[in-house]
């Protein structure tokens, strides 16, 4: 039970390591406050455990993370943990890349992530031990054709992760950067298909791909007073792709 009575705040829970986080989270103790899209995931996804409380709404739409932040602190009675989870990522050349794709990238993996971290903060203060994680990729640190929007919104969100470190460390709270390789979830349909997924797999030393669990026993161990003198860290969870950068 390491996160014993702690409460926290998880983003895109409805599914893939957002889901897998939550559940662990509450597992061990904590109180959890889940937000993902209306689409149904969220609900049928934690609609057994009590010690998730689910909030449906577009984290994008004005005063969306106003909206959060307030329904968590009243739900929980406070706020220790916040993982930034929720993320998208589009597939685009540069000359492919329209001003929609561009922004809604921005604003999903870096804007809003940024928003609920400033809102946060007051209440992260107040426990005196906060935990924030924020979930980039190895994205920030390697490049890909197609992906320029999500690489530089991974990046820009290890960037910031690493400058509230260190302005935040003197109120205990400590910041790190979960950095997620090839992972089988929603977002990586093409990790389903076998002549791809063995390519990815033969890109980690461990030979094979991660799965959302391998990124939640990571969150936790971030959530805990195990973590206590871990800040400003980017955590790899790739099975050691970056290895062969």
């Amino acid at each position: 039970m390491r996160l014993q009575g702690k409460k926290a705040l998880i983003t895109g829970a409805g599914s893939g390591i957002g889901a897998a986080t939550a559940s662990l989270f509450a597992e061990h103790g904590a109180s959890v406050f889940a937000v993902d899209i209306a689409d149904g995931r969220l609900a049928k996804c934690h609609a057994d455990n009590p010690a998730i409380s689910c909030l449906e709404i577009d984290i994008t739409t004005e005063g969306a993370a106003e909206t959060i932040i307030e329904q968590a602190v009243t739900a929980l009675g406070g706020l220790d943990i916040v993982m930034n989870n929720a993320g998208i990522g589009y597939f685009a050349k540069i000359e492919d890349t329209t001003d929609k794709i561009w922004q809604r990238t921005m604003d999903i993996n870096l804007n809003v992530p940024f928003k609920i971290c400033q809102l946060a903060v007051p209440h992260l203060k107040q426990c005196g031990h906060g935990r924030i994680i924020n979930v980039a990729s190895v994205m920030s640190k390697m490049a890909d054709t197609g992906l320029t929007a999500y690489a530089a919104s991974k990046a820009g969100i290890a960037g910031m992760t690493r400058n509230l470190a260190l302005e935040l460390g003197k109120f205990g709270i400590t910041v790190n950067n979960i950095l997620p390789g090839a992972i089988v979830t929603g977002m990586t349909p093409a990790l389903q298909q076998e002549n791809i997924a063995d390519i990815w797999a033969r890109k980690s030393p461990l030979n094979r791909l991660g799965q959302p669990i391998d990124v939640a026993q990571v969150a936790l161990f971030l959530a805990s007073q195990d973590s206590g003198f871990v800040t400003g860290h980017d955590m790899h969870v790739d099975g050691g792709m970056l290895l062969k950068q």
